[in-house]
């Protein structure tokens, strides 16, 4: 139970604390094992809770896509894709992307949550959304990727700081300074704490909530920090901020878009997915909106 206590899951559920007491003791019978146990004041998923968690997630997930296209198909309901973006995707290339989207399937509406990777991930994984935007994908056979633009990351930094515009930043430097970091969960922090333990530096660190949190931090003086150069272009271009030149920086990744492997895919999952993977082609050829000669293949994660 992700509340912790019955009276939690009542509330989510909006039902009777006895009701959801009943349900856990049916199940546990139905498993022949206890699924939940105490964990003072509350309850936590035993070991086999949390076996058992996912594939509970998955069933609820794919009867409410069933009540969906089931409606769709009767035309009772608006079509709706439901999209997750990581928190630097959605501030920057998204919206354009829906944009697009929605000029040439305009009777699909769409809806987009915004969070970190591992949020995202698991609204995709719980049904909760259609198709997740963000970077390196999971190794998980419940998630299909397509490649889509390029990610590539700056360190940023104060537009007067006199390293900025110079050589190359040598790394007894770098770690003087404070490096600024995303919340644990998040892809950029990931790419942050990959390079530190790659260039052995361990200097001092401060986490902040947000991309805008780490670019007014750095625009201050504050520190520096890897973000995905799309998040910064408008400061960059603007001497808002700047960016250090750094040995060994992060390669350049992919923006990927990810849908669930589990149960029919619904078409108009699959026109975005289409359109997704179609947008590294004009990107490819130097065109934010014209028609691309072939799309981007569909990988599945390993």
């Amino acid at each position: 139970m992700r509340g912790g206590s019955v009276t939690a899951a009542a509330d989510e559920l909006v039902v009777t604390q006895p009701s959801v007491s009943a349900a856990v003791a049916a199940l546990s019978r139905e498993l022949g094992t206890p699924v939940t146990e105490r964990e003072g004041r509350g309850i936590r998923p035993t070991a086999a809770g949390n076996a058992f968690a996912p594939f509970a997630a998955d069933v609820i997930g794919l009867l409410e896509e069933g009540r969906r296209a089931a409606r769709e198909a009767a035309h009772l309901a608006d079509r709706r894709l439901r999209l997750a973006a990581v928190t630097t995707a959605a501030e920057s290339f998204v919206p354009p992307l829906m944009r697009a989207f929605s000029q040439s399937n305009d009777s699909i509406g769409l809806t987009l949550a915004v969070g970190n990777r591992e949020q995202v991930l698991d609204l995709v994984l719980d049904h909760r959304a259609d198709v997740a935007i963000g970077g390196r994908p999971p190794r998980d056979p419940r998630i299909e990727s397509t490649a889509i633009l390029a990610n590539d990351f700056v360190l940023i930094t104060a537009p007067d700081d006199p390293h900025a515009g110079g050589g190359t930043v040598d790394a007894a430097e770098l770690e003087r300074r404070v490096w600024l970091l995303r919340e644990s969960g998040s892809g950029t922090r990931i790419v942050n704490e990959e390079f530190l333990a790659a260039a052995a530096l361990e200097p001092q660190t401060l986490t902040l909530g947000s991309n805008g949190a780490i670019k007014q931090a750095a625009r201050a003086g504050l520190g520096v920090a890897f973000i995905s150069r799309r998040a910064v272009a408008l400061e960059l271009d603007n001497a808002l901020l700047a960016s250090l030149p750094v040995r060994h920086r992060p390669a350049t990744r992919r923006w990927y878009a990810m849908c669930s492997t589990v149960g029919p895919r619904r078409a108009a999952v699959e026109r975005f997915m289409t359109f997704a993977a179609s947008a590294a082609a004009r990107e490819a050829a130097g065109d934010s909106g014209g028609s691309p000669e072939r799309p981007a293949a569909n990988t599945r994660a390993k």
